[in-house]
């Protein structure tokens, strides 16, 4: 798929034990596999099908998406830090892709 292009938002700092709010956004067209093409042929589905949230090698949020979820998925949850470390987010497509991101938080 061209073009997918992930976006995270975490706050750069945050105090021990503070619960923060993640939010991501990655642009993909999620197409369900339901719809035809103008010659009257399926177009083959292609969705991002598993979504997970790591946090210094631990997980910490995860969610399967089916063919009813939107184009350009928009998650938001939240997450509490003990520790300076880094967010890693990953998107796994139908098609055998994987989209990451990463996003470092600093807690004092």
């Amino acid at each position: 798929m061209a073009n997918v292009k992930p976006r995270v938002k975490v706050p750069k700092t945050a105090s021990k034990g503070e619960i923060i709010t993640l939010k991501t956004l990655i642009s993909h067209e999620m197409e369900s596999g339901q719809r035809k093409d103008k010659e009257g042929k399926p177009i083959p589905r292609q969705i991002l099908h598993t979504f997970t949230c790591a946090f210094n090698g631990q997980d910490v949020f995860s969610c399967d998406m089916e063919p009813s979820i939107s184009a350009n998925p928009y998650l938001e949850f939240d997450a509490k830090v003990e520790e300076s470390g880094t967010f890693v987010f990953t998107w796994l497509d139908d098609d055998g892709s994987t989209y990451t991101a990463e996003s470092k938080v600093a807690v004092s």
